[in-house]
């Protein structure tokens, strides 16, 4: 992609009103729009990073059966009133909900159980046709009062819901822990390693226990108590230990960490199949309840997670598998031409390029390459044409290499996945 014909806007200076990290060098880079607090446009070079994560996930979700679909955003009440959760005082505090002209009323979606159960009963089930598990990539509302700190908490953002029914508790259970190790995966490509399987409340989902995964940062707003040696964890929501206590499972210390949420998985159980009348049969041709479970990650909120993260001083330093451009050509000087040529090499070889082929100053070019934050940038100028060479340099390292341009095929291929 040309720089020059793009939709690429970095601005010289951070936002007055933005304090975190995530919001400043996003809007900075030109990745994200602020419409509102809470609300974002997602920018061509962010939709690139967004969609790299996406198909992550969307990879990991089909392997363990996952059929992809898309639900509505829009819900009436009537649905919502048949488990009882739509006059729930905690939904009602985050549901955005209304009436339409025809005094109908409505919510926005902030999950989506319900939807699912509503699709899955207008079909036939039994234990030969279960466990359905069906998942969608879905913008969702909350009616957040401290909407803040970028992509982190927002009252528009992007969620992958996946739901499940079974025919048996115990293939609840199985299927629950697939879902986090699906989810352990996911988190591994995309280079996050702090992640801590979090047992917590279930919020206004549930009243049973259920799983976080907690990115441990400082700025998160959840504070968790884990163990040092093993993968034991607990929300502060249900901790009943001391700092420095010993570990109920190993026996190793305590510690505490502020972290961040990205995903969450829940048991419901039959409670809301036998509100809702979602019923299968099972070997002796009787009606009963099915095992409801939903398994969500905070798609946008990601994104946000991983901007934190992976940046310096200078802007953002990608992981390869997400960054939006895998390299960052940029033309100094009366070298149009030749870059040209390298820019169509570079294609040829099936490698995402962005070619700064602006009339912009060397400075400007090379500190918008640094703030975009593409893992490899090279830089061709008269200097760089007198030795037939092209400067490489990796993102985050210091130092920089020439290479022959008739090497660049090679090199293209070394840094190929």
């Amino acid at each position: 992609m040309k720089y020059s014909q793009s939709f690429i806007n970095t601005l010289r200076s951070n936002p007055k009103d933005e304090t975190s990290v995530n919001a400043k060098l996003l809007l900075r880079g030109g990745f994200i729009d602020k419409l509102m607090a809470g609300s974002y446009t997602f920018l061509p070079l962010g939709w690139r990073v967004y969609q790299k994560i996406e198909e992550i996930v969307r990879q990991e979700m089909n392997a363990i059966g996952g059929g992809e679909v898309l639900m509505p955003l829009l819900h009436p009440k009537d649905v919502w009133n048949e488990t009882g959760r739509w006059g729930d005082k905690g939904v009602k505090e985050i549901m955005y909900q209304f009436k339409s002209v025809d005094n109908r009323e409505y919510g926005l979606s902030f999950t989506h159980e319900e939807i699912f159960l509503d699709v899955v009963r207008k079909h036939s089930l039994s234990y030969k046709n279960l466990p359905v598990k069906l998942y969608h990539f879905s913008t969702k509302f909350r009616n957040e009062p401290r909407a803040k700190s970028g992509l982190l908490r927002g009252r528009e953002f992007i969620m992958k819901d996946l739901y499940s029914l079974h025919s048996a508790e115990e293939d609840l259970d199985n299927f629950y822990w697939q879902v986090a190790g699906a989810y352990l995966k996911i988190f591994k490509r995309l280079g996050l390693e702090k992640v801590k399987t979090v047992e917590a409340s279930g919020g206004v989902f549930t009243s049973g226990h259920t799983h976080e995964f907690q990115v441990i940062h400082p700025v998160g707003e959840d504070t968790i108590y884990h163990c040092h040696k093993c993968d034991w964890a607990h929300n502060k929501e249900i901790h009943v230990h001391k700092i420095g206590s010993k570990c109920p499972e190993c026996g190793g210390e305590i510690e505490t960490a502020s972290s961040i949420e990205i995903g969450n998985i829940f048991r419901f159980g039959t409670v809301y199949s036998e509100k809702m009348g979602v019923n299968f049969k099972n070997a002796d041709g009787q009606l009963k309840p099915a095992y409801l479970g939903s398994y969500g990650i905070g798609m946008s909120r990601l994104l946000g997670v991983l901007a934190e993260i992976f940046n310096d001083d200078f802007g953002l330093v990608w992981p390869v598998a997400i960054a939006p451009f895998k390299i960052h050509l940029v033309s100094l000087g009366g070298t149009a031409a030749k870059a040209e040529k390298v820019y169509q090499q570079i294609i040829a070889e099936s490698a995402e390029v962005l070619w700064d082929d602006r009339d912009e100053s060397p400075g400007v070019k090379l500190s918008d390459a640094d703030l975009i934050g593409a893992p490899y940038r090279i830089i061709i100028s008269d200097k760089t044409l007198g030795k037939e060479s092209l400067e490489i340099k990796k993102r985050g390292d210091n130092k920089t290499d020439l290479i022959k341009i008739s090497e660049l095929g090679s090199w293209l291929k070394k840094i190929s996945p």
